[in-house]
């Protein structure tokens, strides 16, 4: 792929950005503030597509190419996007009530997706919206800190999440998606009866003024002839009186445990009580603990959760991001490398881990921890953490031109052009020339909408004629 092409693909890869990395500290994740966030999370990720996967293969879709964007926000939407692109937020997630109510909603969004249904697209292309594509897992954001100069672009964008605002559907679009979720729900043999549940939870929101409706409803609009059409096709359908799984439910159930801890601490104490002793429950008392800044009690709750789960890599994941992120690194490097070892193709473990390796100084462990993140970019390329703690490394290492690069590449997955120019011009100072290091550094300037002066540069410096057409 070209950098020009990814360039455009990058241009609409996320609806949102973290805008509060500039005030991150190393035991307050970003997730704990506010505002929107665009949450990372592996366990999470692939429960949801689980979920989605049978419904995107039933809509046509070839479920490898769509994304699932899980959005940190407290209020209730969901929304489809160019690019193949679904976002959910943590807010409906936890408004769900049963596995079946989420695929329901996946599946709506999935008619949109597969309907091809315009969301007032020129709109958003002129927001200009960056892809934001930040955090390492639900705990893992220590690595920003520190980064006043990414935490600067990301405020600048701040205003960008006022576009979700944008999304929007006509009615006719609506029962058209309905319709078609119906559809892919009977093809999967699952039951649309979760998503008529999910809107008659929530019927009162029609008699409300546009500013006192849920988002969701304000870029759906719901209506009771909307509900019942819905219900009458339903109802007749073979599969209607399936029911979730308990694998399903169990999956379920850990998804808002855990979202419930990180997000709502306090909360999730009081709804997970301590004489609760299922796995949910002491999963989001152990996360919850951890954010609000209770390590030990954290990691005694982890470590009877492992003595019964000693296969899980989430558990090993988390307890290397609790040891990590309290300032106690050695001993974070163990579980981070137990989780690695257990789900060795997720590219946010090894990113954990190269991440404890860099914080441990040595220079053997530094060179590991490089190629953990090496390793984690060929299946996410577009992490701007990844490339910072790359940069990060090198420059521990006395590898400058390499920092710089991976500085430059840092910018151009957040979609800031002009310091990812910079950055790669400096690296192509440093860097041998003609060498692959040296020529990514060039594509990147000629993909970041390089000035007259920038082709000049690279004209007297020696980049070749192949590279100036490209």
């Amino acid at each position: 792929m070209t950098s020009r092409t990814r360039w455009a693909q990058n241009r609409f890869r996320a609806l949102c950005s973290v805008a509060v990395v500039a005030t991150v500290s190393l035991a307050q994740p970003a997730i704990a503030q506010d505002g929107p966030s665009l949450i990372r999370d592996t366990e999470i990720e692939e429960i949801l597509h689980r979920d989605a996967d049978p419904i995107f293969e039933a809509a046509g879709l070839d479920s490898r190419t769509v994304r699932i964007l899980l959005v940190g926000d407290k209020s209730l939407n969901a929304f489809a996007t160019q690019g193949l692109q679904m976002g959910l937020n943590t807010g409906l997630i936890l408004q769900s009530e049963t596995p079946n109510q989420l695929k329901g909603v996946i599946a709506h969004e999935t008619g949109h997706l597969a309907g091809g249904h315009p969301i007032r697209s020129a709109e958003m292309m002129r927001a200009g919206l960056k892809p934001m594509i930040l955090t390492m897992g639900l705990g893992v954001l220590a690595a920003l800190a520190g980064a006043p100069d990414a935490g600067a672009v990301l405020l600048g964008n701040a205003s960008y999440f006022g576009t979700l605002g944008a999304l929007g559907y006509s009615r006719d679009q609506e029962s058209r998606a309905d319709q078609a979720a119906a559809g892919f729900l009977e093809a999967t043999g699952q039951s649309g009866r979760g998503l008529v549940e999910f809107f008659d939870n929530f019927r009162y929101q029609e008699v409300f003024d546009q500013a006192r409706r849920f988002a969701y409803f304000r870029s759906h609009p719901l209506s009771s002839e909307r509900i019942e059409t819905l219900r009458s096709r339903v109802v007749r359908q073979a599969h209607y009186d399936a029911v979730d799984s308990p694998e399903d439910l169990a999956e379920h159930q850990i998804m808002r445990a855990k979202l419930e801890g990180f997000l709502n601490p306090q909360v999730a104490l009081m709804k997970y009580k301590e004489n609760d002793r299922s796995f949910p429950a002491r999963y989001a008392r152990a996360i919850a603990y951890y954010q609000m800044k209770e390590p030990d009690r954290a990691l005694k709750l982890i470590d009877q959760l492992l003595t019964e789960n000693e296969d899980n890599p989430y558990l090993w994941e988390l307890k290397g991001q609790v040891l990590f992120e309290f300032n106690r690194v050695e001993q974070a490097e163990a579980p981070q490398r137990r989780s690695v070892a257990l789900k060795p193709d997720a590219p946010l473990l090894r990113i954990n881990l190269g991440q404890t390796l860099i914080g441990l100084k040595d220079p053997k462990k530094v060179e590991e921890g490089v190629q953990e993140l090496k390793r984690s970019l060929l299946n996410d390329g577009d992490n701007a953490v990844t490339w910072r703690l790359l940069a990060q490394a090198y420059d521990t290492q006395g590898r400058d031109g390499d920092a710089r690069l991976a500085t430059a590449e840092q910018y151009f997955s957040l979609g800031a052009p002009q310091e990812a120019r910079i950055f790669a011009m400096r690296a192509r100072e440093l860097l041998t020339k003609d060498t692959p290091e040296w020529r990514r550094a060039t594509d990147i300037v000629l993909a970041s909408r390089p000035s007259n002066q920038d082709l000049k540069d690279l004209a007297k410096e020696g980049a070749t004629q192949s590279d100036l057409r490209r």
